[in-house]
């Protein structure tokens, strides 16, 4: 993959001081018997992006689904934390709470918008997370409107995406509209799964410069990613998984070299 440039790194210095947090304690998800979520401690969000790393299986989907509420722990608490204001227990809530919240999570298989086009999927994402329709126009609505086709369309212009009055069509056009739409909202925690998956190398390197922005001003991030150069170059803070609990936190740097990772994981040729 292409070097990292300056926006991307993990050294990024932060814009903004608060920074939303996700304290999971106490977690558990099982499936026909078998423990795939088990994590005692963990808070997400003392550094701008951080990433989860394991083995397939190692439960980092799943943990990301009970966080969404697309999914709900057998037991256990997670919950939001801003600066200012009350912790929020997102394992209570349904999953269209927890968005309203500003948690969003970006889509390994995209389905959402069929038929529409690149452009009307993106307008319809933002808007109907303002609760308002993106074809009106009048009076005061306008202001709204135009400064959401505004962001899309700088967006559009960073990921050179172009001719966007047609569906998207390939499975990378469909993630990159997916990464789009979760950037356009600004949430205060995103989570990635495996963003850059099926992407070419100069695309990657573009969302990790829009992600590693995001960051920069407040989001919250937290990125599962195979392509471990993305997870080395973009994260400050690495949480490796194995068999559904959280095994090592720290350092990108002491991650990639500790023999449990190496061992287990990456194999001697990636040190």
């Amino acid at each position: 993959m292409p070097e990292p440039s300056t926006a991307g790194s993990a050294d990024r210095p932060d814009r903004t001081v608060a920074r939303p947090r996700l304290t999971v304690s106490n977690v558990s998800k099982s499936f026909s018997g078998r423990t795939v979520v088990d994590v005692d401690s963990l808070t997400l969000g003392d550094h701008p992006i951080e990433g989860l790393i394991g083995p397939n299986g190692a439960g980092k989907t799943t943990l990301m689904r009970l966080i969404m509420g697309s999914l709900k722990a057998d037991s256990g608490q997670i919950r939001l934390e801003r600066e200012g204001q009350r912790p929020v227990e997102l394992s209570r809530l349904p999953a269209h709470r927890i968005a309203q919240r500003g948690v969003v999570k970006t889509n390994q298989v995209i389905t959402d918008f069929e038929g529409l086009t690149i452009l009307d999927s993106l307008l319809l994402s933002v808007t109907s997370a303002r609760r308002e329709h993106p074809l009106r126009l009048l009076n005061g609505e306008r202001a709204t409107y135009e400064e959401n086709r505004a962001a899309i369309d700088r967006q559009l212009a960073h990921f050179g995406l172009e001719n966007t009055r047609r569906p998207a069509l390939s499975a990378g056009e469909k993630k990159l509209v997916d990464i789009i739409r979760c950037l356009l909202l600004r949430p205060a925690v995103l989570l990635l799964d495996e963003p850059t998956a099926g992407l070419p190398g100069d695309v990657t390197q573009k969302v990790m410069d829009a992600v590693a922005n995001l960051a920069a001003d407040g989001t919250t991030c937290v990125i599962i990613e195979h392509d471990l150069d993305v997870i080395w170059n973009l994260c400050a803070q690495v949480t490796f998984m194995a068999e559904g609990r959280v095994l090592l936190r720290g350092k990108p740097s002491d991650i990639r070299q500790h023999k449990t990772v190496v061992e287990s994981y990456l194999g001697q040729g990636h040190v």
